[in-house]
């Protein structure tokens, strides 16, 4: 069995670089070389599941978006753009993200389900939301909602 992100990237490779796409090729260069990374991490020879995938694309967006406000706040509108560009291309391979109806229905959902009453308790939420919502939604966005119901 075959990550089947795996395959589109690889696919999606081939396109940028007859298209001659140097921007987009450098950006789907980047994820292949981080799932690989994680692979000899790991001391495995193939990640097989997109499961494990989505993490590490997750953390890509992730680290766009800090880096993004970063160039924002210090008035590098030039670099914010190539972050803008990269989040772009890194969006469309990740499941379509989930809409603040879906993801506050989901957190009350979690919240129910739990059980969970006070602050203490946010870790199990987070871990009923975590596996659902990996690449669909900012998790950091989804603690302050969390955070928000809770206090």
């Amino acid at each position: 069995m075959s990550s089947e992100l795996k395959v589109r990237l690889s696919s999606e490779m081939k396109v940028a670089m007859k298209a001659k796409d140097k921007e987009r090729l450098v950006v789907i260069r980047a994820m292949q070389a981080a799932i690989k990374q994680i692979e000899i991490d790991n001391g495995r020879t193939v990640i097989e599941d997109d499961a494990e995938i989505l993490p590490i694309l997750d953390k890509m967006m992730k680290q766009r978006r800090d880096s993004f406000q970063q160039f924002m706040d210090a008035d590098r509108p030039e670099l914010a753009e190539q972050e803008t560009f990269e989040m772009k291309i890194i969006q469309e391979f990740l499941p379509q993200p989930l809409s603040a109806d879906e993801v506050a229905e989901m957190v009350a959902k979690a919240i129910t389900d739990s059980g969970a009453a006070s602050m203490q308790e946010m870790g199990k939420v987070m871990g009923l939301l975590k596996p659902q919502m990996q690449g669909r939604a900012d998790m950091a966005e989804v603690s302050k909602i969390i955070k928000a119901t809770l206090a």
